[in-house]
């Protein structure tokens, strides 16, 4: 035990420290609190009887804590400022994100950069990207760790797994993921763009999803300019492994092959009114900003919108987010007069049924042609000439392989039953011809051999 508490001064496990460098690895900067329950949610149920919410944090954040000075004093974290509410936040050193990185199992080439205001005071975007990630995913507690405890924290833990599910796990998301328009991956050139958030989870319906977050603090013509360095980024092409060309960012992430039309990644926005700007205003002008990205067009005969070439947006708020996960109809397709839940929001329904009744069609005319094709087939099928049977495939094939090859086949006319029969029957005619050619040459024999006898007793007779 001391040689622990000698690695691990402030006496946290191996195992926090682990879960704080992969929540730092994804997040950059994080306070405890956002760490906690991410990682150990059931902790934010194990303490609900403490008498104010300060305790609460206190208790079920204590563990991270001491993780996290752990980590400092190793030379893997350092402070990275306040919240304007007092937190305390970490982030990562170089040689802590390297560690990160293998505990998360990526290239550090897909770690992403740092925060533009990490290690500064504040740091109120980064807080509400963490919150984004905490609110997509809605991580669930584990029941077993809250056995045992009173009713009230297990009736909160159970209603936290009842509740909606998210979308994907930590290891799903990355931040701050440059977007080069020119330029490499790990050097992006100028003018390229950095997404806030990179979602990956094809396992719950979204391949590729990028995020952005505002505060409500930008002008929204300096958040519609960022989907211009979208375009931009998704138009770039490059040579993948097969030599064919392809858009650059197929080339890092897997998304459903391109059918009929090459609609672009989609980009969600949410928006937390902690600035100035109302969330609705800065929706609504925004999507007037970048109507000449998202307008789709009517296609008349198909009853629904092509999105070709353009970008899927999709906006809600951090609010609205909390409060119903994204499986709640909170999300705003730029374009659409509804909300929506976020997997319908990205998508195409109308699209997706039109190309459905297609493809289904497709395969009846296909299913309609192939059985003509075998009537076809059917009615030139030979019928043998002695049992009225219609041949066999092999049958079929054999005699027409047969053609032009000396006629290895017999008995053409006869199917492969009959054939066989055909032939027994004449095996055994040649026996008998055989047979009584052989019995014919015997009495020739017999008769000869008896008339040379007769003609020697003549002659013996004469003599005498």
């Amino acid at each position: 035990m001391a040689g622990k508490r000698k690695e691990n001064e402030a006496g946290s496990s191996n195992d926090l420290r682990a879960d704080v460098l992969r929540v730092l690895g994804v997040l950059k900067v994080a306070t405890a609190d956002q760490i906690q329950r991410l990682s150990l949610p059931h902790l934010t149920c194990r303490h609900t009887l403490k008498p104010t919410s300060a305790k609460q944090k206190e208790a079920r954040t204590a563990s991270h804590r001491a993780a996290l000075n752990d980590l400092r004093r190793h030379g893997l974290a350092i402070d990275g400022g306040r919240t304007r509410r007092g937190e305390e936040t970490r982030l990562l050193t170089k040689d802590g994100l390297a560690a990160a990185a293998i505990e998360l199992d990526r290239e550090m080439e897909e770690m992403g950069g740092m925060p533009k205001s990490a290690g500064r005071s504040g740091v109120s975007h980064a807080m509400t990207v963490n919150e984004t990630v905490i609110a997509l995913t809605r991580p669930k507690p584990d029941l077993n760790k809250v056995m045992g405890e009173p009713a009230e924290a297990i009736a909160a833990a159970q209603a936290a797994i009842d509740a909606p599910d998210g979308i994907g796990t930590l290891a799903s998301y990355a931040t701050e993921v440059a977007l080069p328009v020119k330029g490499t991956w790990k050097n992006p050139g100028l003018g390229s763009v950095r997404a806030d958030m990179v979602l990956t989870a094809p396992q719950a319906g979204v391949p590729l999803l990028f995020i952005e977050v505002d505060n409500c603090t930008e002008e929204a013509a300096l958040i519609a300019t960022k989907f211009d360095k979208y375009l931009r980024f998704f138009l770039r092409k490059e040579k993948d492994t097969d030599g064919f060309e392809s858009p650059l960012w197929r080339t890092r992430w897997s998304a459903p092959a391109e059918e009929y039309e090459r609609v672009h990644p989609p980009v969600l926005l949410v928006l937390h009114e902690a600035g100035p700007r109302s969330a609705k205003h800065q929706m609504t002008r925004v999507a007037d900003l970048t109507r000449h990205r998202w307008q789709g067009r009517w296609h008349p005969k198909g009853g629904y919108h092509s999105y070709d070439r353009r970008i899927p947006i999709v906006a809600t708020t951090l609010e609205e987010l909390r409060e119903h996960g994204p499986a709640g109809p909170v999300f705003w397709r730029f374009g659409r007069d509804h909300r929506q839940p976020l997997l319908e929001a990205i998508g195409n329904p109308r699209r997706d049924t039109y190309l459905a009744r297609r493809r289904q069609a497709k395969r009846e005319e296909e299913r309609r042609r192939e059985e003509k094709e075998a009537a076809e087939r059917e009615a030139r099928r030979p019928v043998c000439t002695e049992c009225g049977q219609k041949f066999t495939d092999d049958r079929w094939e054999a005699i027409g392989y047969s053609r032009g090859w000396g006629e290895r086949e017999s008995h053409p006319r006869l199917c492969e039953d009959c054939q066989d029969r055909a032939v027994a029957a004449a095996a055994r005619a040649e026996a008998d011809e055989r047979e009584r050619q052989e019995q014919e040459r015997l009495r020739q024999e017999a008769e000869e051999q008896a008339a040379a006898h007769k003609a020697g007793g003549w002659l013996s007779r004469f003599r005498t």
